[in-house]
C-alpha cells in the first residue's frame, strides 16, 4: 500500500514536471507575435504614437469561478480604441495568457454599448501608409493572441459593434447579441477594408459567400440574422447591462465546468485543429494530450470511477 502511494505520487511530480515544461512551451508558441522587424513592424514606434491618443480604459477583472470580465470603457465615443486603449488591450491580454486559473473570458463595452471601432482623432493623425500598416499589425497581433487565449472567450456584444468593434467580435469563440444589438462591418464605407485580421476570421467562422456579402454590403446584422447565419450563438432575453451579462455567464457555465488545466487543454486543441495542417495539429493535440493524462483531474476520474450519463 505504502509503494502505491509513493507511486502515485510520484507519478503526479513527474506529472507536474511536464506539465510545466510543455505549458511553457505551448505558451511561449502563443505569446510569439504574428508580425516582427522582418515584416518592417516596428512595434515600439507604433507604441509611442500610440501614447499620444489617451482617453478610455480597458479594465480586467478575474472572478473566483475563473471568469473574467474584459470591459471596453470609453462610453463617451461609444467605447472607440483609442490609442492607449489598443496597448491597455496588449497588456490585458499578456496578462491572461498567464492565468493559471482562468477557465472563460467575457468580452463586453460599458454603458450597454460593445464598441465602435477606432477614435477617429488616431486615425487621423496616423494616416501616413507606414503608420497605418504598424497599427494594423499592432492591433492584429493582439487580436490573434486574443483568439489563442486558452479561455472560452465570448463577445457579449450590446448596443453597436462597428468596423474594428464587428472585428473584434470575431476574435472571440462566441458571440451573444442583446435585443436591437448590430454587427456591421463598415469599413467599406470608411474606403478600407478590416485590417485587425477580421476579414480572415469572418470567412473561418462563416465561409467565403457569407463573409463577402457583409463585408461588400457594410450590412447591419442584427440579432435574428446572426443567428440564422451562424454569427451569434443566441439573443439574450434583456438588453439591461447587469442581466446581460448575468446571462452571458449562465451560458458560459456549462462549457466552463471542470478543473482549469483542462478547460485550457481544450480549447488549446480546438486551436490547433482551427490553425494548423492536419498533421501538426494531431502532434499538438498529442503534446496537449500528454499534459493531462495521467494528472489529478485524470487520476481522480478514474478513482471516482466517473460514469457518463
Amino acid at each position: 500500500m505504502l509503494l502505491l502511494l509513493r507511486s502515485t505520487e510520484m507519478a503526479v511530480i513527474l506529472w507536474k514536471s511536464l506539465h510545466r515544461i510543455t505549458n511553457g512551451r505551448l505558451l511561449q508558441q502563443r505569446t510569439l507575435s504574428f508580425y516582427n522587424h522582418t515584416h518592417g513592424f516596428e512595434e515600439e514606434e507604433i507604441k509611442k504614437k500610440l501614447q499620444q491618443f489617451a482617453g478610455g480604459s480597458i479594465n480586467l477583472s478575474k472572478e473566483h469561478d475563473g471568469i473574467g470580465i474584459l470591459t471596453l470603457n470609453n462610453p463617451k465615443y461609444m467605447n472607440a480604441f483609442t490609442g492607449t486603449m489598443m496597448i491597455e488591450l496588449q497588456e490585458r491580454v499578456a496578462e491572461l495568457e498567464s492565468w493559471k486559473d482562468g477557465k472563460g473570458l467575457i468580452v463586453c463595452g460599458a454603458e450597454n454599448t460593445f464598441c465602435s471601432g477606432s477614435d477617429l482623432n488616431a486615425v487621423r493623425a496616423l494616416s501616413s501608409p507606414q503608420d497605418g500598416m504598424n497599427m494594423c499589425m499592432f492591433m492584429q497581433n493582439t487580436l490573434t493572441r486574443l483568439m489563442r487565449l486558452p479561455l472560452i472567450t465570448v463577445a457579449l456584444v450590446q448596443g453597436k459593434a462597428l468596423g474594428g468593434g464587428a472585428e473584434l467580435t470575431t476574435a472571440c469563440d462566441f458571440r451573444l447579441m442583446t435585443p436591437e444589438s448590430e454587427i456591421r462591418f463598415v469599413h467599406k464605407q470608411m474606403g478600407l477594408v478590416p485590417g485587425w485580421g477580421g476579414a480572415a476570421r469572418l470567412v473561418q467562422i462563416l465561409g467565403s459567400s457569407s463573409a463577402l456579402k457583409l463585408l461588400s454590403g457594410a450590412v447591419k446584422v442584427q440579432p435574428e440574422s446572426a443567428l440564422r447565419m451562424g454569427l451569434a450563438e443566441a439573443m439574450l432575453p434583456s438588453s439591461d447591462e447587469a442581466d446581460s451579462l448575468e446571462e452571458t455567464c449562465k451560458w458560459l457555465q456549462p462549457y466552463t465546468e471542470g478543473p482549469a488545466e483542462v478547460i485550457q487543454a481544450v480549447k488549446k486543441a480546438v486551436a490547433a485543429g482551427r490553425e494548423l495542417q492536419l498533421e501538426a495539429a494531431l502532434r499538438m493535440e498529442k503534446k496537449i494530450f500528454g499534459t493531462l493524462w495521467g494528472g489529478p483531474a485524470n487520476l481522480q476520474a478514474l478513482s471516482q470511477r466517473t460514469k457518463h450519463k
